[in-house]
């Protein structure tokens, strides 16, 4: 039988009840609480029922404002009225289960009204049944909270108010509560943590913060699913909400950091938070940043093993904030970055090296210089310390690496050939290595012009200045561009008569013919620098083959004689006043043991002009204007030789092309009929004609700017008739550019102090009045 709840209330109060008054409302709900009580202590929860039922649908859910306002208080005043007479001898949540959630549901609903006034009344009235049921409502948790998450955001002040009022009465009794559950809360919360507006972002912070007070909620357990929500706050434009959202996050930090570490495991997913502390270090926000870095820097302390699998992106986000324009944060991704490479663990630990080089890989591209250099020695830390794993991925990264040899930096190159010199004993990344540097050369002349003299010295020290020397040599026997060939032997002759790095190659070219690791070095390199002639007359100096060098000299053509020449050659005579020659100095003290020599320098001298002027067209190509003076020191030197001794000096140049009577500088243990079958071994025609046929080729190249195939018969001393190549892919402008840049480079390279010429050096050099009778002024001799 279907109650009539009309009849259960006088029709007076329930005019009243819809009376646009507060005082009648209140005076029918008073009513109707005692109309409840009584019903309630009768027993009559079928009544009850029908009551809850008519003040929802004619009352709460009516279209008339002021039925809404008094069917909420109406409610409230029904929940108040079975509550009392349910009393502390009857369990109330039995005496309630069947009204409780008839009465909540249409309170919660009317938040969303549209009328101000009945949600403020929608909050009276929850507040009033949550106060008298306390813990029983737990069980309308979620659905209250997800009500309050949007009224608390209100555009109504006083609806924001007793929002406020209504949460915190909600928060104590989840605080009091044994029934909360945290699981069923956290996919609420996590789902509203990306919210942009700040009243609801505060009151999600203030939930958060409350919970984790709460000693039987293990909050941090739950903290990936919305750590990431936490983060994206602290960019917020609201000061408040930064500030609550830093504090949390501060909280959080300490209780993991106080965690027990046998609780670490089970407690705190690292891995999981990890992930989104390298999304958030990314951030465009300065503070959210920081705060990453922070937690990262804290997490690779207390959890560094189980981090293992997340190195690789942790990686990733570190690196980039080492050239952060926030000094604090470059100090702690600097320390972080520290503390990761300290460990070493080990590929079956789930350690990725290959993810981790492809990290490093990736910011070998970064614009900042200090992010380049971490991420090279991470490179190389990787190859010393796991250079089999390392070794699969090199095909990967090895370009990128070659094209970071192009990088501004000078640390950065340094960096790079330290990595490519580990790399690198494997003979195929070594070839390959220098391969690529001789096409970033020859395409790069920025690169020829200011990284020639550092890459290659570096490389020297790193792999072997005869290993690297070699290699280049080999290479550009090859060379079908015999243009790049000349510019680059050019290069490479300064750099082995000038660098310190070189000393030891220096020595062993000086033994070339006393014993037969010299002889392999030389000729090894002669093939290749015959593409050039002064560089061939430089490397037969080096090696003490002074006839050869004279033949070369000898065999110079008139188109040979040009403003390039010319400043190569004044090169090379500076290079002669310098410590590296003294050996070659002091053998001018015995010319007629070295006849070939005096005959070189005077070669060298009628081939250079007696005036400056003869130099001004270096000024109109952009070199310097200063005033040369190669001839007068030439002539110089060359007026200190014994005048008395140069007829005996002449008798011996006809002796064979190797003079036997040769002094060199033999530090090795040879005997002297070792040094000699050496010596008498080496076939100088065989040489000189190599010679010959290269620079008939590069003056065909130079009239015809085409590349032509450098016949590898030349190697064996055979002869043939170069075949030209493919049309040029360079242009002639291009051609003369990378000239340019070379002799720029060779003109404005640091030569060592020449050696003063009238003091006494530690090789026991003689003053010019010392030397005979002959003066420094005296004429100099004819030489036929």
């Amino acid at each position: 039988m279907t109650i009539d709840a009309s009849t259960l209330v006088p029709p007076s109060v329930l005019r009243n009840l819809a009376d646009k008054l507060y005082e009648k409302r209140k005076l029918a709900a008073l009513q109707i609480e005692k109309i409840s009580k009584m019903l309630a202590a009768a027993g009559e929860h079928d009544k009850i029922a029908a009551l809850i039922k008519m003040l929802t649908d004619e009352f709460v859910y009516s279209s008339q404002v002021h039925h809404r306002k008094g069917g909420l208080i109406a409610l409230a005043a029904v929940t108040v009225g079975l509550t009392i007479e349910a009393g502390p001898h009857l369990d109330l949540k039995y005496y309630m289960s069947d009204h409780l959630e008839n009465i909540v549901e249409p309170a919660v609903n009317s938040f969303l009204d549209q009328e101000h006034r009945v949600r403020y009344y929608a909050c009276e009235a929850l507040y009033n049944i949550a106060k008298v049921v306390r813990g029983e409502f737990v069980v309308f948790f979620n659905r209250v909270f997800d009500a309050l998450c949007k009224l608390c955001a209100d555009s109504d002040p006083s609806v924001q108010s007793a929002a406020h009022l209504l949460d915190r009465l909600v928060k104590d009794i989840v605080t009091e509560s044994e029934t909360f559950s945290i699981e069923e809360f956290i996919p609420l919360l996590k789902e509203r943590m990306n919210v942009l507006n700040p009243y609801v972002r505060q009151f999600l912070v203030g939930w958060i913060t409350v919970l984790d007070g709460v000693p039987d909620i293990a909050m941090i357990g739950f903290l990936p699913d919305f750590l990431d929500g936490l983060f994206n706050m602290l960019s917020d434009s609201g000061l408040e909400v930064r500030q609550q959202a830093d504090s949390a996050l501060s909280e959080f930090l300490n209780d993991i950091k106080n965690s027990p570490a046998s609780l670490n495991p089970p407690n705190v997913d690292y891995g999981r938070m990890a992930d989104i502390l390298v999304r958030r270090c990314g951030s465009t926000d300065e503070f959210t940043r920081l705060t990453s870095v922070m937690w990262i820097s804290e997490f690779v302390k207390l959890a560094g093993d189980q981090l293992v699998p997340h190195y690789a992106d942790i990686l990733g986000a570190i690196l980039p904030c080492i050239s952060d324009k926030e000094e604090k944060i470059r100090e702690i991704a600097c320390e972080t970055n520290e503390e990761i490479r300290s460990l070493r663990p080990e590929p079956s630990e789930s350690f990725d090296v290959g993810k981790v080089l492809q990290i490093a890989r990736r910011e070998l591209t970064s614009s900042f210089v200090t992010t380049r250099i971490e991420a090279l020695r991470w490179i190389h830390n990787l190859v010393l310390k796991y250079r089999n794993e390392i070794i699969n991925h090199m095909d990967d990264i090895f370009s990128s690496l070659l094209n970071a040899l192009l990088d501004p930096s000078e640390e950065v190159v340094l960096l790079v050939l330290e990595v490519h010199a580990c790399v690198a004993q494997e003979t195929r990344h070594f070839t390959d290595l220098v391969a690529h540097l001789l096409r970033n050369f020859k395409s790069n002349n920025a690169l020829l012009e200011k990284k020639v003299a550092l890459v290659v010295r570096q490389l020297c020290v790193l792999l072997g200045a005869e290993r690297v020397y070699r290699e280049f040599s080999a290479i550009l026997e090859k060379e079908t561009d015999l243009g790049f060939a000349d510019t680059m032997v050019q290069a490479l002759n300064l750099i082995l008569v000038t660098s310190p790095e070189l000393a030891g190659l220096r020595e062993i070219l000086r033994q070339a013919l006393v014993n037969s690791s010299g002889k392999e070095l030389f000729l090894s390199l002669y093939r290749s620098w015959c593409h050039s002639s002064i560089a061939t007359i430089t490397l037969c100096f080096l090696a003490q083959a002074y006839h050869l060098a004279n033949c070369v000299i000898q065999s110079l053509k008139d188109d040979d004689i040009n403003i390039k020449f010319w400043v190569h050659l004044d090169k090379l005579v500076q290079l002669l006043e310098t410590p590296i020659f003294s050996y070659l100095r002091l053998q001018l003290l015995e010319p007629e043991k070295h006849a070939w020599l005096v005959k070189c320098l005077y070669g060298l001298l009628m081939l250079l002009p007696q005036t400056p002027s003869q130099y001004s067209k270096i000024s109109d190509e952009g070199f310097t204007s200063k005033q040369r003076s190669a001839f007068k020191v030439l002539r110089t030197r060359l007026k200190t030789v014994p005048s008395s001794r140069l007829s005996d000096a002449m008798t011996q140049l006809s002796q064979p092309p190797h003079d036997k009577s040769l002094r060199t500088e033999d530090s090795s243990n040879n005997s002297k009929q070792e040094a000699a079958d050496i010596s008498n071994s080496f076939n100088f025609q065989a040489q000189f004609d190599q010679f010959v046929r290269t620079q008939k080729q590069q003056r065909e190249f130079a009239r015809l700017k085409l590349p032509l195939t450098y016949s590898s018969d030349l190697a064996q001393g055979t002869s043939g008739r170069p075949d030209p190549g493919p049309s040029s892919s360079r242009s002639s402008k291009e051609n003369a550019l990378r000239e340019f840049a070379v002799t720029k480079y060779l003109t404005n390279t640091y030569v060592p102090k020449p050696d003063p010429i009238g003091s006494n050096s530690a090789q026991g050099e003689q003053r010019p009045e010392e030397m005979g009778p002959t003066t420094a002024t005296s004429p100099l001799p004819d030489i036929h």
